[in-house]
């Protein structure tokens, strides 16, 4: 039973949730490497659990900020995600994403010649720091000719070109509808720092 204890006060420490909280958001998902955020709502409590003193309002802040992102990342599901990582983690983990949605995109119908077509359309659309929705990007796609009747098919349309680093997530609009920007804009090439609590624990491991 102590045993159990100990376990459990460890990962409580780790975590950073029973130890020192973080002053911000970005700091928590800095500290974490990535955070689950399919559920928008509960990722922000994730987050909050970390922090001392942050509001709901704190947290969207971060995230119409772009401190915070959200992203598929590290397999078929959102995440948040800093700027300075996101590009490096895609480096690391996107080969196995894409590996995993193989099926899928044969399901669909959706190959090298279509991916390169969406790229292109969802560039052009989201210059210049455009920030668009889900349904103003589904028009982009078809009227460049790409079907997008299907809601499953834009999704991996969607998820291919997040896993290609081309876009990401930017602000929410208006009735918390969230958009989409293009990731060269905001977020330029880096390389993945070394100095990450989490990169050291995924060296240890592997």
């Amino acid at each position: 039973m102590a045993y159990a204890l100990d376990i459990a006060h460890r990962r409580l420490h780790s975590q950073r949730i029973s130890n020192a909280p973080l002053r911000k958001a970005r700091d928590v998902v800095e500290w974490l490497g990535a955070v689950q955020a399919q559920d928008y709502a509960s990722a922000k409590w994730a987050l909050g659990l970390r922090l001392q003193g942050a509001t709901d309002d704190d947290i969207n802040q971060a995230f119409a900020d772009g401190t915070i992102l959200r992203t598929h990342i590290l397999r078929p599901t959102w995440h948040f995600v800093t700027p300075a990582d996101i590009r490096g983690m895609l480096t690391l983990t996107s080969p196995r994403v894409h590996a995993a949605n193989a099926f899928m995109y044969r399901e669909l119908e959706l190959d090298k010649t279509i991916f390169r077509r969406s790229n292109a359309t969802l560039t052009k659309a989201l210059r210049g720091g455009k920030q668009l929705t889900r349904d103003e990007l589904r028009v982009a796609l078809q009227r460049a000719g790409i079907a997008t009747d299907d809601r499953l098919r834009l999704t991996y349309i969607m998820v291919f070109a997040e896993l290609e680093g081309l876009v990401c997530s930017g602000a929410r609009r208006g009735n918390n509808s969230p958009t989409r920007c293009w990731m060269n804009a905001p977020h330029p090439r880096r390389p993945l720092s070394a100095r990450r609590p989490w990169l050291n624990s995924l060296v240890v491991t592997l």
